[in-house]
């Protein structure tokens, strides 16, 4: 298996391929993260990539895994990222 791209190696990836000096590359994924959190509430969309959106898990029943005892697993809200259609099959191939 191949390893996955450093944060650094996408940076002068994008770099190399855009003409942007990395500092600008480095300050655009800043903007876009910051703007990611503060849109994240509602959800943020990411065209061609996908999007963020807030999602309520409920609360469950777990299991330690070193005792095995049964412990219980609160509810809490997370984040996910659901992937384009488009990008979903880009990689995966179509059905």
């Amino acid at each position: 298996m191949a390893k996955p791209m450093t944060k650094s190696a996408t940076i002068a990836h994008l770099s190399q391929k855009s003409g942007l000096a990395k500092k600008q590359v480095v300050d655009l994924f800043e903007q876009l993260e910051a703007l990611a959190i503060k849109e994240a509430k509602n959800v943020f969309v990411l065209p061609h990539f996908g999007r963020l959106v807030l999602a309520n898990r409920k609360a469950r029943m777990g299991r330690n895994p070193q005792t095995g005892e049964p412990i219980k697993i609160p509810a809490k809200r997370v984040v996910k990222f659901r992937l384009a259609k488009s990008l979903k099959d880009a990689v995966l191939g179509k059905k």
